[in-house]
């Protein structure tokens, strides 16, 4: 039985703020997933203004209900948000990225997410103009 380690960088384009499906493009950045057929991926997000998730992939209207819930439950206009120095929607993005969190771990299963068949990956964008995001994406398991 061997045992692999496999780690990659992954840059996201800029998304507008919202909840975005991502789970193509880290299968894409880490085809070294094939060769595992009992591990986990683990996905870190390295940005304190954005999150990660995981759940429905198949119906948009589940992402814009993410968004108009959480952006009710932390208002860019809460009026004691001191820390603005980049805009209004600052602190709400580090508050939600705080709740939501910066790292997944998926269970691979022969060379696969081990995903349910409704479940996708959703970089949760937070700013309006976050910019570029990176994650660090390990995979670790045996043959």
């Amino acid at each position: 039985m061997s045992q692999f380690f496999f780690q990659k960088p992954l840059r996201l384009p800029s998304y507008p703020q919202g909840y975005h499906l991502i789970t193509d493009q880290i299968e894409k950045a880490i085809p070294d997933i094939r060769q595992i057929r009992i591990g986990f991926l683990q996905v870190f997000l390295q940005h304190t203004s954005a999150g990660l998730c995981i759940n429905e992939n198949a119906d948009p209207t589940v992402r814009r209900d993410f968004q108009t819930f959480v952006n009710e439950l932390i208002p860019e206009s809460f009026p004691r948000f001191v820390h603005n120095y980049e805009g209004d929607d600052d602190m709400p993005a580090h508050i939600k990225s705080a709740f939501f969190g910066v790292n997944l771990q998926i269970p691979i299963s022969t060379g696969k997410l081990a995903l349910g068949i409704w479940q996708g990956i959703y970089l949760c964008e937070f700013r309006h103009h976050g910019g570029n995001r990176s994650l660090v994406l390990t995979a670790f398991g045996t043959d």
